[in-house]
């Protein structure tokens, strides 16, 4: 066009600035802008929105408000690009002052602007600015536009809120629904974890023919991981091929994370070692899984192979190999990591401290925690819950709520999380009046309703103070069905306390749930063993062998220079297994000559 004589116009610079900035092209995007300034239409507000858009695109969001700055004239498309800039390059503070401003020079927000300062407020998980936001649609007339609502619907998820989230999906009339809205519903059900709403709304959206489409089978996949649900997860997969998206890669890469979160890393690798294309995000995706299965050796190795790869790990991968070192108590390598991640930039990062605090916590390292702690300078609420959490875990019970009472203290409030890390740490110091007062501070104080996870704190406060019966009752009167961890914390006191009726109820409802956990029955059996009532026993492994339940061993991982050593009960394969055993020996053996008495537990045999 340049070349034939013909004048660029103010329509068409938006059109290659917008070419510009689907290929990332900032040299020729600053070529445009010259040829803009040359043809004198950078006063003219199309144009100039245009050249600030491509800018924020290409992550120069500061050159962009300088542009911004020197507008004559600005309408509300110019302030919109401006907003969501700021919010994408994180200026989350300026954005509000610039929609101030805009505000005072009389330029009145539209839907775009509506929904740009909603995905701030869910960012933030600030349900007050949510609902500050719907409010101001609603207010200014844009309260029926799809769009806007699909936005409300995600931001609502986003702060946990389903109630609402519910409530203005179904003002969506079904004509009007568009995939976005079914798919902004769906993915608010899997961000909390709701597989079974998930499911049934994909399937009220099929029934009303609307195809799924890339994003509807990612918040499927995304709804499954726990190892419960690993058959439905499954299924998806089969899905996934049904619907032509078994190339997609970040498809790939949510398969991955959803047979590593239930378990299934075999699979996982499987779909790993398939794919034509893969990002950091499979990689991360991957050593998540052997990292939650506890593998420390395969973790590095893969950490290793993604370097060697050219795909450079981020924090989340950091906090992913942090993770297994915490489970296996990989003290060294932790402290690798450490290194590794001030090396790298993520020295400031705060979901890596958290990660850090925690790996130095579980691996018995609470003074280290403690002084990376107080090193950071922007505390969130996991910071503040992960040190409630280690020091409970090193029976520091009373420096736990020291530090919680210092978290209220800083005005930050609590979440379920904190709340359960404070009821664990009354469990461990045995400080049933503490805890009954913290669990009343939930609803009262924060207005967060107690989940089964806090109930089951206080049933195994009750229970390990003796008051057995008083737990039953607890059980029975709450708002929901107790599970697996409720009745195991009931029948674990009564096994403690020799409660053998309220023991037999407990293991009933047990085997109700689960009919071959071997927990349950040897549990019972130990209660039965203690009280002398043989017949008992024989007739639990009567009722295990009837069940086809099994009881697997228990199983130790101990580090020694960096390599992971694994011990079964009753297995002395290891090759140093003599010298070992040797050594043990003769610390028993010690302590007999001190006069300590080696407390065994009884061992059944079944």
């Amino acid at each position: 066009m340049i070349q034939s004589g013909a004048p660029p116009d103010r329509l068409t610079f938006p059109f290659v600035l917008k070419a510009c900035a689907r290929l990332s092209d900032v040299p020729t995007s600053q070529t445009i802008h010259t040829r803009v300034f040359k043809a004198g239409l950078f006063s003219d507000v199309f144009v100039a929105t245009a050249l600030m858009d491509v800018y924020i695109k290409h992550g120069l969001a500061g050159d962009a408000e300088k542009l911004f700055d020197r507008m004559t004239e600005r309408d509300v498309a110019a302030w919109n690009v401006m907003i969501a800039g700021l919010f994408e390059s994180g200026s989350i503070d300026r954005v509000f002052s610039h929609f101030r401003r805009m505000r005072l020079d009389g330029i009145m927000p539209d839907s775009l602007t509506i929904i740009n300062l909603t995905r701030l407020g869910a960012w933030k998980r600030s349900l007050c600015l949510a609902k500050v936001f719907h409010c101001l649609g609603i207010h200014i007339g844009v309260g029926d536009d799809v769009s806007v609502l699909n936005t409300w619907v995600a931001a609502y998820a986003k702060c946990e809120d389903l109630n609402s989230a519910e409530s203005v999906f179904s003002e969506i009339s079904m004509e009007a629904r568009s995939i976005v809205s079914w798919n902004s519903m769906m993915a608010g059900y899997a961000y909390l974890g709701r597989s079974e709403q998930v499911v049934r709304l994909f399937r009220l959206m099929s029934q009303k023919g609307v195809r799924p489409d890339l994003s509807t089978i990612i918040s499927l996949l995304s709804a499954f991981n726990q190892a419960e649900v690993l058959f439905e997860g499954m299924i998806v997969h089969g899905l996934v091929f049904k619907a032509g998206f078994e190339l997609d890669v970040s498809v790939i890469n949510t398969l991955i994370s959803l047979y590593s979160k239930c378990g299934d890393v075999e699979a996982a690798r499987y779909c790993f070692d398939n794919m034509s294309e893969r990002t950091h995000v499979s990689w991360t995706a991957l050593i998540h899984g052997y990292a939650r299965r506890g593998d420390i050796e395969e973790t590095m190795s893969l950490f290793s192979a993604m370097e060697a790869a050219g795909e450079k790990p981020d924090a989340v991968t950091v906090v992913a190999v942090l993770s297994a070192c915490s489970q296996t108590g990989s003290l060294k390598l932790g402290r690798l990591m450490n290194g590794y991640a001030i090396a790298n930039g993520f020295g400031e990062n705060v979901v890596v401290l958290n990660a850090l605090i925690d790996m130095y916590a579980k691996c018995g390292c609470i003074g280290e925690a403690r002084r990376l702690f107080n090193s950071m300078t922007d505390k969130t609420v996991v910071s503040w819950t992960t040190m409630i959490s280690g020091h409970a875990l090193n029976g520091d019970v009373e420096e736990a709520l020291d530090v919680f009472s210092q978290m209220v203290e800083s005005n930050l409030k609590p979440n379920h999380v904190t709340f359960l890390s404070v009821l664990q740490a009354c469990t461990h110091g045995g400080f049933l009046d503490r805890g009954w007062s913290y669990f009343k501070m939930m609803t009262r104080v924060y207005q967060i309703k107690p989940r089964l996870e806090h109930h089951a704190c206080m049933v195994d406060l009750l229970g390990r103070r003796g008051r057995v019966k008083e737990a039953l009752e607890f059980i029975l009167s709450m708002p929901f069905k107790p599970d697996a961890g409720v009745w195991g914390a009931l029948l674990g006191a009564c096994i403690i306390h020799k409660e053998t009726d309220v023991g037999e109820y407990a293991a009933n409802r047990l085997f109700e749930l689960d009919p071959q956990a071997a927990v349950s029955y040897v549990s019972i059996a130990n209660i039965y063993a203690s009280k002398k009532r043989w017949e008992g026993v024989a007739k639990i492994r009567a009722m295990m062998k009837l069940k086809g339940a099994k009881k697997f061993p228990g199983k130790s991982i101990v580090q020694i220079d960096g390599k992971g050593h694994s011990f079964t009960v009753e297995d002395r394969n290891h090759a140093d297994g003599l010298q070992i055993y040797e050594v043990l020996d003769g610390l028993a053996l010690q302590l007999k000559e001190q006069g300590d008495e080696i407390n065994l537990e009884c061992s059944l045999g079944i």
